[in-house]
């Protein structure tokens, strides 16, 4: 890979990697503040965090169609309609999440017990989940927005809102949790509330850089035909599926770790959090390939999108694998930013290594996985994805921990494997160029 590839790569994957890791480090933020609350709350929030995920992840993933489409517009040169795939993508956030929201706020403290035994878990996490659902159509309409200003190469237009959320969040965190600036002290219900009420925020910026970005691109000026439509949920809604599947699976994922005991539970919550910083560059620098892999088949050029998807994996590959090396020879001073329990501390040790160890794999799965949403291949990428973790990882995690007992570096083993065996059946997907003819 050339040095001009690289950094056609990184100028357009670097705003997107600064959002990527400064929602990260937020979320440490937020682990923090929430942890001064005990690692009952820290097990609550991580729990509530994920079914807020699987709530989500079908809205959100409509953003892989709206990215797929403006980049492929982007690509034929059709600067005056190419916005009209977000102004579906709008459209569909808030249909799906509106009526969705209203449900699953009423549902919660029913469905809640499920994920884990413990009353003082559910008593923390209901009201956390409760208050993060509120923001559900504003996440739905950020992606769509996300989608399209990585579509047409205007990434730095998600960057900057994404500081705005930021810095609207943790100031709201700050009040809401402990009572301070003399807002009412919420405890973890305040923590949802104030991500809820930042997302929403970031919403309103979102429509202001819109019209000023993308008026003359169609931006609320008409809807896509209905075949663009159709094709916007075509794409869309497998992505859509693959992500509620991953989420439903690291739901399941920590519900197992929560029959291993609530302390097990809030340590796997801060080790996921913290490889989480690592792994979401690559993520980045997939949503980076997706956007070029588009506009390459916009211009009709195949093999310049296959070399695009294998470019942008090994520079994932490389990045994070450097990532993870604090991680792995530096465990203590990390995971004690988080951790004050002794216990807790000692389990998540040898997760946070072996999550370290596999992050350079997983820099070519998400890479290639992103690379086939930017050719539309979204089916192919959700049956890879959802088989491998749901057939593969989640088995291997209830066999390491509630069944042999082996501790939660075991457990964490059984993840890594599941992702390697992914990207090895990615590349092949990817290198036998099958995707190239799918129609957007």
């Amino acid at each position: 890979m050339d040095r001009a590839r690289s950094l056609t790569i990184l100028r357009l994957a670097m705003p997107i990697i600064g959002g990527m890791v400064s929602q990260n480090v937020l979320n440490l933020v937020d682990t923090a503040m929430v942890g001064v609350l005990g690692p009952t709350a820290l097990a609550a929030v991580g729990l509530a965090s994920f079914a807020h995920f699987m709530a989500i992840a079908f809205i959100t993933g409509m953003s892989a169609g709206v990215q797929a489409l403006s980049a492929r517009r982007h690509g034929e040169g059709r600067e005056h309609d190419k916005a009209l795939p977000l102004n579906g993508g709008l459209l569909l956030a808030l249909g799906l999440a509106l009526p969705w929201t209203a449900l699953l706020i009423w549902a919660t403290p029913g469905l809640f017990p499920l994920l884990s035994d413990d009353p003082a878990v559910v008593a923390q996490g209901v009201p956390y989940l409760q208050s993060r659902l509120i923001g559900m159509a504003a996440v739905g309409m950020n992606f769509a927005f996300r989608g399209y200003w990585n579509g047409v190469n205007l990434s730095r237009l998600y960057l900057r809102t994404i500081l705005v959320m930021h810095a609207v969040n943790i100031f709201l965190n700050y009040g809401l949790i402990q009572g301070r600036l003399g807002m009412p002290a919420m405890g973890t219900a305040g923590a949802g509330l104030g991500t809820a009420v930042s997302t929403w925020v970031g919403t309103v910026v979102y429509v202001v850089l819109a019209w000023r970005h993308a008026s003359g691109a169609g931006f609320l000026r008409g809807l896509p035909s209905r075949a663009e439509l159709w094709t916007t949920l075509r794409i869309g809604a497998p992505a859509g599926f693959q992500q509620l599947f991953m989420a439903a699976g690291y739901t399941a994922f920590f519900r197992v770790v929560a029959a291993v005991g609530t302390l097990e539970l809030a340590a796997a919550n801060v080790v996921l959090n913290v490889s989480m910083v690592a792994l979401l560059p690559g993520v980045g620098l997939g949503i980076a390939g997706a956007s070029l892999v588009g506009q390459a088949l916009g211009r009709r050029d195949p093999d310049a999108a296959l070399r695009w998807g294998w470019d942008v994996a090994r520079l994932s590959a490389l990045m994070m694998g450097a990532l993870g090396l604090p991680m792995l020879i530096f465990p203590d001073p990390i995971l004690g930013l988080f951790l004050s329990d002794p216990a807790a501390l000692e389990m998540a040790r040898d997760g946070l290594r072996v999550m370290a160890l596999g992050l350079a794999v997983d820099g070519v799965g998400v890479s290639l996985l992103n690379a086939l949403h930017g050719a539309g291949a979204t089916r192919r990428s959700m049956l890879v994805a959802a088989a491998c973790q749901w057939g593969l990882g989640l088995p291997l995690a209830v066999l390491a921990g509630p069944v042999l007992g082996l501790g939660l570096g075991a457990v964490w083993a059984s993840q890594v494997l599941w992702r390697l065996v992914q990207a090895l059946v990615l590349a092949a997907i990817w290198r036998s160029r099958s995707w190239s003819s799918v129609a957007v």
